[in-house]
């Protein structure tokens, strides 16, 4: 699949992306390469592992990291209960104990973790290894054994190595830096805000009965919401829920009341409602304005002539 119909195959889903995310999710599957992908919260990096995988027509796998998590809660643990379930059940039988135990210690009573269940599928799976930053230094290096071999070895059953190679996408937000080793294994994509014309043809994507007026107006917002100090600033997936939330309370436009009534769709925080109360006013300007009000505004401001507004 070239990068063209991998990006009709991502704006037929609903997720609209640009030709050079699309090709490095091509890279992705024709180098059989991990594919890091960095950027602030909300733009949609998870999303594009589920749509790939979706387009792809294979299975996707997720392995959410956290501060704590270890390779057992990562690779595979054995069922203790259905092990000892066994054992009281057997403990009467004449069987050798070696080959009892070889019984509790077989595949039957392995419980595959998402990086085990990865390497083990008939086809290749999708593999999101999401926020990878959250999880720590420890887990990373662990990480870098296992996308340069693609194989795991379980005392008990020998070495398993992967058949087909998962597509791995990792995401970051950047909570910290990772290391050099890590990202030199991957190709590397930086997934940033979208345009205002992005934006707005994503809520037109993803909401096809939102008005034009309406997703034209919520797109200029956002856009300007981003460019304040906020403690958390919104990206698409407020946009998204904004959106759907407006449309549910049957407005077809954005007023000063409705804003303020709908203002926990995309900022969560107080400090940052707080801020919101404060540039209303510029706001209400900024969703009022039509593209003839944005090119005299900056005429004037610029004192220049005819100037191209970005969409």
């Amino acid at each position: 699949m070239n990068p063209q119909a991998l990006q009709q195959a991502f704006n037929d889903r609903g997720y609209v992306t640009s030709s050079e995310f699309a090709t490095a999710l091509e890279l992705l599957v024709l180098l059989q390469k991990p594919l890091l992908i960095e950027g602030p919260a909300g733009v949609g990096k998870t999303e594009s592992a589920k749509i790939l995988a979706d387009a792809l027509g294979t299975k996707l796998i997720r392995l959410q990291c956290y501060e704590g998590l270890d390779s057992s809660s990562a690779l595979y643990e054995w069922n203790y209960p259905k092990q000892m379930l066994r054992i009281r059940l057997t403990e009467s039988d004449s069987s050798r104990l070696e080959e009892r135990e070889a019984q509790i210690f077989s595949e039957p009573f392995l419980l595959k973790r998402p990086l085990l269940e990865a390497i083990t599928q008939d086809k290749p799976p999708v593999l999101l290894i999401d926020e990878v930053d959250r999880s720590d230094e420890a887990f990373e290096a662990f990480l870098l054994e296992l996308l340069a071999e693609f194989q795991i070895t379980i005392p008990e059953l020998g070495t398993i190595k992967a058949v087909h190679r998962p597509l791995v996408i990792l995401t970051s937000n950047r909570s910290r830096e990772l290391s050099d080793a890590l990202r030199r294994r991957c190709l590397y994509l930086w997934q940033h805000y979208p345009s205002l014309a992005q934006e707005t043809q994503i809520l037109h994507a993803r909401l096809p009965d939102i008005s034009s007026r309406l997703a034209a107006q919520i797109a200029r917002v956002m856009q300007a919401l981003r460019d304040l100090p906020f403690h958390k600033v919104p990206g698409v997936a407020e946009t998204l829920d904004w959106g759907l939330a407006l449309m549910s309370l049957h407005s077809d436009s954005l007023d000063v009341a409705t804003v303020q009534r709908t203002r926990g769709c995309i900022l969560k925080a107080r400090e940052d409602w707080v801020l919101l109360d404060k540039h209303l006013p510029q706001l209400e300007a900024v969703w009022n304005e039509t593209i003839g009000d944005r090119q005299a505004k900056l005429e004037t401001d610029f004192g220049i002539g005819q100037v191209t507004i970005r969409r």
